[in-house]
């Protein structure tokens, strides 16, 4: 499974996982949150991007993304939830990293590309409940830029 950072460029898991924590230990004084987020885009096969964002509270942040394709999905619900269940599935993974390292009381936000607008109001209470269930975090539009800023920015440059 490997990542991108535009400035370190492709990393694995586990070296983006001490990227992460090399740059919390920057600032230790400061409150950290950890977003992941999935948006797809339809083309021959669907586009899955993932984001992940170490946000430092009021200071900045730092991102990588993960793009993999997968076959079409005629359903909209059903793209839906399987973003949200490829980011509770990152999350997973994140949160075993960074608990190997010591960190375990990190703030962690699922952003989904769902909102009150348009074709997926009808599955919000679904994938909130699905994330909320998971013990994590759920935000939607507007406050989920990490799926529909930053995850969508990478699933646009892959059609």
């Amino acid at each position: 499974m490997n990542f991108v950072n535009p400035t370190r460029g492709r990393l694995d898991l586990d070296a983006m996982s001490k990227d992460i924590i090399d740059f919390m230990a920057e600032d230790t004084r400061s409150k950290y949150t950890l977003i992941v987020g999935t948006d797809s885009q339809l083309g021959r096969m669907v586009c899955f991007v993932t984001a992940i964002i170490i946000y430092r509270n009021g200071k900045g942040g730092r991102f990588y993304y993960r793009r993999f394709f997968n076959r079409r999905i005629p359903s909209l619900k059903q793209r839906i939830i399987m973003e949200t269940t490829y980011s509770l599935d990152m999350a997973n993974l994140l949160t075993e990293k960074l608990d190997v390292n010591g960190i375990d009381n990190l703030n962690m936000e699922i952003h989904m590309d769902v909102g009150n607008n348009g074709k997926t109001k009808d599955i919000i209470k679904e994938v909130v409940n699905l994330v909320n269930g998971c013990g994590y975090m759920a935000k939607i539009k507007p406050n989920s830029c990490g799926a529909s800023k930053v995850a969508d920015k990478y699933t646009k440059y892959a059609m």
